[in-house]
């Protein structure tokens, strides 16, 4: 199991998100941590935001490339896990294009 002080914003891991239900994003895929550090230290939840090579450019999913492949961070199916769901870690993400997660994030949340 990954120790939680392994885990930082902006990373991404591969991680189980079955079962899944209705059209929520489903099976085991990569995915960016977006909760922040202070939080991921102390819970076993993390907030994650899954990545995908289909679907259309909607303005609230990033583009990004990752281990080659063009894709998009659907920031508009983010969810909650436990840290049991975390199979390995694979990367992390651009500076860049965490400021652009954060940003649609703020966004999304924002009267």
């Amino acid at each position: 199991m990954v120790k939680a002080e392994d885990v930082r914003r902006g990373d991404i891991f591969l991680e189980s998100l079955d079962p899944a239900r209705g059209g929520e994003i489903q099976k085991t895929r990569p995915c960016v941590i977006v909760s922040p550090d202070e939080l991921n230290a102390h819970l076993r939840t993390f907030i994650i935001a899954p990545l995908t090579t289909g679907g259309y450019p909607y303005p609230f999913r990033v583009p990004c490339r990752f281990e080659g492949r063009a894709g998009y961070i659907v920031v508009d199916q983010i969810r909650t896990i436990d840290r049991e769901r975390l199979v390995r870690r694979l990367g992390n993400l651009t500076s860049v294009t965490l400021e652009r997660v954060l940003a649609i994030l703020q966004e999304m949340f924002t009267p």
